[in-house]
């Protein structure tokens, strides 16, 4: 049990800090990426759980107290997901001044959320009742059922786009023309995208600086716009090459200065542009520097019989001494030949893996087996880490390839 422990825990907080590491920001709290680190550890969790405990059935032992692993991972995904994530949300998207008015923020929010969706839910519940005048107290059933269903088809969409694109996206990538097309096209949409959000944020600092303008340094908002004023200097002092641009003012744009709701909505709209600025601004170099990068590899590949199969990149000098050479040299054989072949021959293992597991979904009746991942579980039999990894493999590429289709729909 161990054994399989020291495999699955390293990989699965790896896949979570990998994940933190992409998404989360610079200036991203610690306590929110804790927080947030510790949500995805507790869903992610079942790729380790379902293994043991498929062992624990096969061996008929009640030994090793998953029942407990798995209430801490239900209730903890709970709590996280209804309560503590949400709030977390709402507290640092509301501009309020005050720790106190902040949190007040966040829950009104929240409250006024669940309060639609369960007014919407008591709604479906009385057209339940008046078409079903007989039904006898079947609610919470159908309330059941109607989640699980939801769960199956969302989950099962969000799988089923990820294991038919995930394969075919490393199997394209790996051919460099459609890649230099790709790139190009995500660079001039990024681009696009970087120049609508500098004209906001430019349009947030103007507005923020004409508020501050008009407010005499007696008046009792002043305080609040004191702070904004901070605020601000500090994000330019940050970036002193960011120049504020073509400054636009709304119908309503002049009116934050009336009570303190007003001013922490601005404050809230000036920190809400500069971060989307720096999210696209990062993006763009992101998507600019791969797209370098390859054309650095498709370069060196033309002229590789000239360079003496020795990469020769654009960002950095050539390497010097005794074992530059052959350094430049096995860099060239992994960037222009062993790189493209190892994306292929990936592509073509995950391709049969999300075809087995396309075939197992369609194992309806108890008699017939088509799932090769139980059929492997039986051929191992008694070898604990084998029956487990065997387990956690295909579990681990499903998540994969769930959260990928969620983060695809996301941005």
């Amino acid at each position: 049990m161990w054994v399989f422990y020291l495999i699955s825990l390293p990989l699965t907080l790896g896949m979570v800090v990998v994940t933190l590491r992409y998404f989360a920001g610079p200036a991203v709290p610690r306590y929110v990426v804790a927080t947030v680190g510790y949500a995805w550890f507790c869903s992610l969790s079942i790729i380790i759980l379902v293994p043991a405990d498929i062992w624990q059935t096969l061996t008929a032992s009640a030994k090793g107290g998953i029942g407990f692993f798995w209430s801490w991972s239900y209730w903890s995904t709970f709590i996280l997901t209804w309560a503590v994530v949400p709030t977390i949300q709402g507290y640092e998207d509301a501009g309020d001044f005050t720790v106190k008015e902040r949190l007040k923020t966040s829950i009104h929010m929240n409250l006024l959320f669940y309060s639609i969706v369960g007014a919407i839910g008591l709604i479906g519940v009385i057209l339940l009742l008046i078409m079903h005048r007989a039904w006898d107290g079947g609610i919470v059933g159908f309330a059941m059922a109607c989640s699980n269903t939801f769960g199956l088809v969302t989950g099962a969409f969000l799988l089923g786009f990820g294991l038919s694109e995930i394969p075919r996206n490393i199997w394209k990538n790996a051919y460099w023309s459609h890649r230099q097309k790709v790139l190009s096209h995500r660079v001039a949409k990024m681009a696009v995208k970087l120049d609508n959000a500098h004209q906001e944020y430019s349009n947030a600092i103007v507005v923020a600086q004409a508020t501050s303008n008009q407010m005499s340094k007696r008046d009792i908002l002043r305080p609040y716009m004191d702070i904004i004023d901070n605020m601000l200097s500090q994000m330019l002092r940050e970036d002193p090459s960011f120049k504020p641009s073509g400054g636009r003012f709304g119908e309503n744009d002049m009116d934050y200065d009336t009570d303190d709701k007003s001013m922490a909505t601005l404050r809230r709209q000036l920190r809400r542009a500069h971060e989307e600025y720096y999210r696209g601004k990062s993006e763009y170099m992101t998507c600019v520097m791969e797209a370098l990068k390859l054309e650095d590899t498709i370069k060196n590949y033309e002229r590789r019989d000239a360079s003496g199969w020795k990469y020769v990149s654009s960002f950095r000098d050539r390497r010097s001494g005794t074992l530059g050479p052959i350094l430049d040299t096995i860099e060239f054989i992994w960037q222009c030949i062993l790189r493209k072949q190892l994306q292929k021959a990936f592509a073509v293992i995950l391709g049969c893996m999300s075809a087995a597991i396309l075939l197992a979904e369609a194992t309806l009746l108890p008699s017939v087996d088509l799932s090769l991942f139980s059929i492997l579980i039986k051929v191992v039999g008694k070898q604990e880490v084998l029956v487990q990894v065997a387990a956690f493999v295909p579990l681990m590429y499903m998540f994969i390839c769930t959260y990928y289709s969620l983060f695809k729909i996301a941005t």
